[in-house]
């Protein structure tokens, strides 16, 4: 892992694409309570750095803490980059630290193609059978059921059957919400918010 303090390259990028306007902090759950001028400027501002920022400067952000990586996922997202697929699916499956989780999640759904929902798959193989860990397994199957939506498919079935790997999960603690589908309404919500950055950079791409 890269760190700002003492990487040569970071420091500059964290200043171009991370800290803007606080933007690590906005990208996630945050963005959906912006109101609709607030979000038309943020989603604008997001898609510049997207169209500003080269697939080597998304690598060295990809190397960097939560801050780094969350920023990056959303910038892979709003310019499509599926080649940055891999990658992302093994910062999701290493879980390495906290906070970017998620963004990783709203990537693989928006990609929305199959490789993606086998990483999803992948990772909840892996820890839903952890109820001691409370990571990311809820906004991973929020987005696999977005998938699911999009395609026409039933890959979250499995793991939402009768005393299956994610009643074991949520049994272990009572602050975990037991249903997915409102999980799934918030990964609903990030993709639709990062569609519509997509259309955005679409259009700037094309004048």
């Amino acid at each position: 892992m890269r760190y700002a303090n003492t990487d040569p390259e970071l420091p500059d990028l964290v200043r171009r694409f991370v800290t803007p306007g606080r933007r690590y902090l906005r990208l996630g759950g945050s963005v959906l309570r912006l109101s609709g001028p607030e979000r038309a400027v943020f989603a604008l501002e997001l898609v510049k750095a997207a169209a500003e920022v080269t697939p080597a400067e998304l690598q060295v952000l990809l190397e960097g803490g939560w801050r780094e990586r969350k920023t990056a996922s959303w910038l892979i997202v709003v310019a499509g980059r599926t080649e940055f697929r891999s990658r992302i699916g093994e910062l999701l499956l290493a879980s390495e630290g906290p906070y970017a989780g998620a963004a990783y999640c709203v990537a693989l759904a928006t990609f929305g193609d199959r490789p993606d929902a086998d990483l999803l798959c992948q990772y909840l193989d892996r820890y839903l059978p952890r109820p001691d860990l409370d990571y990311d397994q809820a906004f991973a199957l929020g987005a696999l059921l977005h998938l699911d939506a999009a395609v026409g498919s039933e890959r979250a079935s499995r793991f939402l059957d009768a005393g299956g790997l994610w009643q074991q999960w949520t049994d272990v603690s009572p602050r975990r919400d037991r249903d997915p589908q409102r999980y799934r309404a918030v990964v609903d919500e990030l993709c639709s918010f990062a569609d519509e950055c997509a259309e955005l950079f679409t259009s700037l791409d094309d004048a």
